[in-house]
């Protein structure tokens, strides 16, 4: 049915929140609090450069991934009352780039070549930091390709970011199906015309809005189950 599975990379494949030990260690009593609030802003430093010039050349205020995650690291210390030192920021940045991969990630990967079927990471990352933690999760025999935004300069949801998807491979849309765990990004890949999995670890509820995802499961490794 498929012939192409597509994974966001970060809170999909890779735990965002790993970052936590380390920067508890760092700031005793603020590591949690800090890991949620540092998603947060980073993500919503994309969606503020994309929605304030989504011109499809390119959003002139475009800014790699990899720097937007260090603006909003050093924004969150400065909310929280947060002394980021240079080496604070260097450490939290070092293990950022290795984030620790989810424990079905490796073996999904492997199961879905295994079937034939090509793969692939569609992210928001800029392409050193994806090689990085691809290559520090052993993940990089079994992606066909990493597709990154930098093309486009663009983040998703914007849909010129999931047209880079059909770009980089011959499948129909149809014959695609996109791996998310972010809500945001399901709904806007199911907008764009993708089947959609979404990933549900927390057991929260779907979107208000939009189209219901395709499959949703508690994990990576029920992606197996659907195709």
């Amino acid at each position: 049915m498929y012939k192409l599975i597509a994974f966001d990379a970060y809170g999909t494949l890779f735990d965002v929140y790993s970052m936590g030990q380390l920067a508890e260690e760092l700031f005793p009593s603020h590591g949690q609090a800090l890991s949620l609030m540092w998603r947060d802003r980073q993500i919503e430093y994309a969606r503020l450069v994309t929605m304030s010039d989504p011109n499809p050349q390119g959003s002139k205020h475009y800014l790699p991934f990899w720097e937007l995650t260090i603006r909003s690291l050093r924004y969150v210390c400065k909310r929280m009352g947060l002394s980021l030192t240079p080496d604070k920021e260097k450490q939290l940045m070092e293990q950022y780039a290795k984030l620790t991969g989810f424990e079905d990630s490796l073996d999904v990967l492997k199961a879905i070549k295994h079937k034939g079927i090509s793969t692939a990471i569609l992210s928001n990352g800029s392409s050193e930091m994806l090689a990085t933690v691809v290559e520090s999760n052993g993940l990089k025999p079994y992606l066909d390709k990493v597709v990154t935004v930098e093309a486009v300069r663009l983040f998703k949801t914007a849909p010129q970011a999931y047209a880079l998807l059909q770009e980089a491979f011959p499948p129909k849309k149809e014959e695609i199906l996109f791996v998310s765990s972010n809500a945001w990004d399901a709904l806007a890949a199911k907008w764009f015309g993708f089947d959609v999995f979404w990933v549900n670890r927390l057991g929260h509820p779907f979107e208000e809005i939009g189209e219901k995802p395709n499959y949703e499961g508690n994990s990576l490794s029920k992606v197996l189950e659907v195709i």
